[in-house]
């Protein structure tokens, strides 16, 4: 746990904790790789009608005997990845009927529900999770879920999808955060985390699950000066 150092003061010691944090945990946004305009000019066939949302020709394609809704790209992305990048909705359906297998994860270690909730694409998600594809799968570096990168940003309209979606609300990941965890110690404390907060908690939220310090929601909140938080928190029973 950070000690504070002679002469720090509160709001020091709050500063050096989140820079801390933000080192720790790069955005999910950053750690995400979209087809380059290189590669897009690339793509052929499936990757091609998938990037533009050519379901007919997804359709197609998806007869031929080499399973082209399987096929990689350099990045290890299948054309439902592109598709999702792409915010190709019609070809989301259609690779998902073709086939597709949407637990798949690209070398960046994401599936295409955790690439639309990291860009706050709450059409594309509804189609992938209408269309069958897992609001449970651990994914990234961190060990995470699609959840929790939508808790750190603040998507609280996705934290409702995927929690509706039967999302693990108290999954820890590698950082030993969960997504209530992350929306205070990565958020600001404003109104998106707020309400990210308020979604996860009225979803059974443990807020007795602590960080690798040792430190509760709760004391996190109250650390940050986050108000509005801690009264969420203490509301739903924290202490």
């Amino acid at each position: 746990m950070t000690s504070a150092q002679p002469g720090m003061t509160s709001t020091a010691v709050f500063a050096a904790l989140a820079i801390l944090a933000f080192a720790m945990a790069p955005p999910p946004a950053e750690a995400q790789t979209a087809p380059s305009a290189r590669e897009i000019a690339a793509y052929k066939g499936m990757f091609a009608a998938a990037h533009t949302g050519d379901a007919m020709a997804i359709a197609v394609l998806s007869k031929a005997p080499a399973k082209p809704v399987e096929q990689l790209d350099s990045n290890g992305r299948t054309a439902l990845h592109v598709a999702t990048f792409a915010r190709q909705r019609t070809a989301v359906a259609a690779l998902i009927a073709a086939g597709a297998n949407t637990a798949t994860l690209d070398k960046d270690r994401y599936d295409a529900v955790t690439i639309a909730a990291v860009a706050n694409d709450e059409e594309t998600l509804r189609v992938l999770l209408a269309h069958g594809a897992s609001a449970k799968l651990v994914t990234s570096r961190y060990d995470g879920t699609a959840l929790i990168a939508a808790a750190h940003l603040g998507h609280d309209g996705v934290v409702r999808q995927l929690l509706a979606a039967g999302a693990p609300v108290d999954h820890v990941n590698n950082l030993h955060w969960t997504a209530l965890i992350e929306s205070i110690v990565l958020g600001d404390g404003g109104p998106r985390h707020q309400r990210v907060a308020s979604a996860l908690l009225s979803a059974g939220a443990n807020t007795q699950l602590s960080d690798r310090d040792g430190r509760t929601p709760l004391e996190l909140a109250r650390s940050r000066g986050y108000d509005t938080m801690e009264r969420l928190l203490r509301n739903a029973g924290a202490r």
